[in-house]
């Protein structure tokens, strides 16, 4: 645009003089980012109607009107790398390939004051590098960057990346922090930090004072939770090593931290990742004896990543056969957690793990599996995802492999489970089913509409209609006004169909109406009760039954609500299979519930009634 042009439209928009210097960068050539239409390049200005027409990858040939692009538009430097790879393509893949470094400081020169916010770097360089490959790319070039003396890089995502005038090596970068820090915390990671930079450059740096105030933090922090004390103290000794100190002397030590067995699960659940493998090698040397049992209480209630290096330690250490069996006790007495059921189907087709695991692909694993989705579901204060539920879906293929000894019946039960779990939207349920239907036919009929379009009352607890009934006054009340606020908002930006704003405020409108009308739903079929109408001389809902099973050994069940359930304290809801087979019957009467590959025969032998907080 020409001066003239670039008058005329403040002219006609005042409020457009302050963005004076870009409207004449609009240029013909000129390459640009728009906030919805991403990267583009201006073909021309037409005098007469006002508009920019601008080639966009995804769409060619599209007119704007300037004084919109002013405020959702950034028109590049010669020098921005988008531009570089538009142009000169070769030298920009040669240099993500080979010199990743060099290209973050090429991008940082092309900022004011060679200085830019994590967020906004990162999503330039992820259109220079390509969305798919950019997560994977990003994170080797951050540790690249960490021992770059040219490039200040951020402790926090709030802060920014800093091209320095003058060098400064990583080491001596790490010291100074060190120094400045008040934070127990801050201390432990700049001394791990500091480590890595020594052992790489094989440095003979005086790392003394360093030594000592990470000692003292271990050793007098009140910031420091157990778990934070123990890696303090892991990274004091590596740190020791490295000047040459007797780790020994050192209190406290990793031991000492470690002595009371009892402390094992909470400290386990807040190590980092990284220190998961050390963690369990400590606890062996320091309980020999008590080891294998340690981690196996570990793995029972284990998250994450742990779960996995429990698994790999017990397996390493030759416990490959107990493993086995304690997964098939824990799957009997339906204690098996979801991180560990998550771990069993993925490892199922392992070559490390298959023989391991043959036994428990079976009917009676979905079973479990349905349980700990359900479980969780009915745990959660908000609809979040659950892993358990998300790779029932994705995998199109383990259904199929754990029906794949099943027989009709014990299906359909399973099929009737699924329909029933509080962890699954009406449409993935639809879905799940329709793969149990591919390998047994008859189960359609679970899915033939009622004549008379009933549906079935839910009997539940106070507790759990609450649960429910504030997530849907939650979204009623609060999320669905401020998504229409949100909505309203991004009306004014202009051009809904450029209008990124308003599209994501749409989408969040259609998720928040699904789940109120799924509330709506589960809420009118809701009947509360107190579980006082249950009767002593036969099972019912409010109702606890000590069970006689076929090895001998009894449990003593609470049958509750329809949202009800605690595995860990043996209660279940009134809609599980083994819940609806113990309906109406009596002592001494013997149950066989079919929800898995193989039947199970229990007994009652007493029947009592649930008093509410008891």
């Amino acid at each position: 645009m020409n001066s003239a042009s670039v008058s005329a439209l403040i002219a006609k928009h005042p409020s457009l003089k302050g963005s004076k210097s870009k409207l004449e960068a609009m240029e013909p050539g000129a390459y640009v980012v728009h906030r919805s239409w991403g990267f583009g390049k201006i073909q021309t200005y037409d005098e007469a109607t006002h508009r920019l027409t601008i080639d966009f990858k995804d769409k060619k040939g599209h007119t704007m009107d300037p004084a919109f692009c002013a405020t959702t538009m950034e028109i590049l430097p010669g020098r921005h790398l988008l531009v570089r790879k538009e142009e000169n393509p070769d030298e920009i893949a040669k240099m993500i390939a080979e010199s990743p470094v060099e290209l973050v400081v090429e991008a940082l020169k092309c900022y004011p004051n060679h200085a830019t916010t994590v967020l906004d770097l990162e999503m330039n360089l992820a259109q220079v590098v390509g969305e798919e490959k950019f997560k994977k790319w990003w994170a080797g070039v951050k540790k690249q960057l960490v021992n770059d003396p040219r490039v200040a890089v951020p402790e926090r995502k709030t802060e920014c990346y800093v091209l320095r005038e003058t060098p400064v090596s990583a080491e001596d970068e790490i010291m100074e922090q060190f120094s400045g820090t008040r934070s127990a915390r801050r201390k432990i990671v700049l001394a791990e930090g500091l480590i890595a930079a020594v052992r790489r450059q094989d440095s003979k740096a005086d790392l003394s004072a360093v030594l000592k105030g990470l000692a003292d933090a271990v050793r007098d922090s009140n910031q420091l939770d157990a778990a934070q004390r123990l890696y303090g103290a892991a990274v004091r000794d590596d740190l020791t090593k490295l000047t040459g100190a007797e780790a020994a002397t050192l209190e406290p030590s990793q031991a000492s931290l470690i002595a009371n067995v009892r402390d094992l699960a909470a400290i386990a659940e807040k190590i980092p990742v990284h220190f998961q493998g050390r963690f369990l090698e400590l606890i062996k040397e320091t309980h020999p004896v008590e080891c294998r049992d340690i981690v196996f209480n570990l793995l029972k209630v284990s998250q994450g990543k742990f779960t996995t290096e429990c698994i790999n330690f017990l397996v390493d250490n030759g416990h490959s056969d107990d493993l086995a069996a304690s997964l098939k006790r824990w799957q009997t007495e339906q204690n098996l957690r979801a991180p560990v059921l998550l771990w069993i189907v993925k490892n199922r087709h392992s070559k490390k793990f298959a023989k391991l695991l043959n036994d428990l692909i079976t009917p009676r694993l979905l079973g479990a599996i349905f349980f700990g989705i359900d479980y969780e579901a009915l745990q959660a204060s908000s609809a979040r995802r659950i892993p358990l539920a998300d790779i029932l879906s994705d995998d199109s293929e383990l259904i199929g492999d754990l029906l794949a000894t099943a027989d009709p019946e014990t299906a359909r039960d399973l099929a009737n489970t699924l329909l029933l779990n509080q962890g699954f939207e009406e449409l993935t349920k639809k879905s799940l089913l329709a793969r149990f239907i591919k390998i047994f036919p008859n189960i359609q009929s679970l899915v033939a509409t009622d004549p008379e379009g009933r549906e079935e009352q839910l009997m539940v607890s106070r507790s759990s209609y609450d649960r429910r009934r504030e997530e849907y006054d939650q979204i009623v009340a609060k999320k669905i006004p401020e998504n229409s606020k949100a909505i309203a908002a991004a009306r004014e930006h202009g051009d809904l169909r450029e209008n990124a704003e308003y599209k994501m405020a749409k989408q969040d409108q259609q998720m928040l109406m699904a789940r109120k009308r799924q509330l709506e739903r589960d809420l009118h079929r809701a009947r509360v009760t107190d579980f006082k109408e249950a009767q002593a001389d036969q099972v019912g809902i409010g109702g606890i039954v000590e069970l006689k099973h076929q090895d001998g050994s009894t449990t003593r069940y609470t049958i509750l609500g329809a949202w009800d359930g605690d595995p860990a304290n043996h209660v279940i809801s009134y809609k599980t299979p083994l819940g609806a087979a113990l309906m109406g019957r009596k002592v001494g009467e013997t149950v066989r519930v079919k929800t898995t590959g193989a039947e199970e025969v229990h007994t009652v032998v007493a029947i009592g009634r649930y008093e509410s907080g008891a």
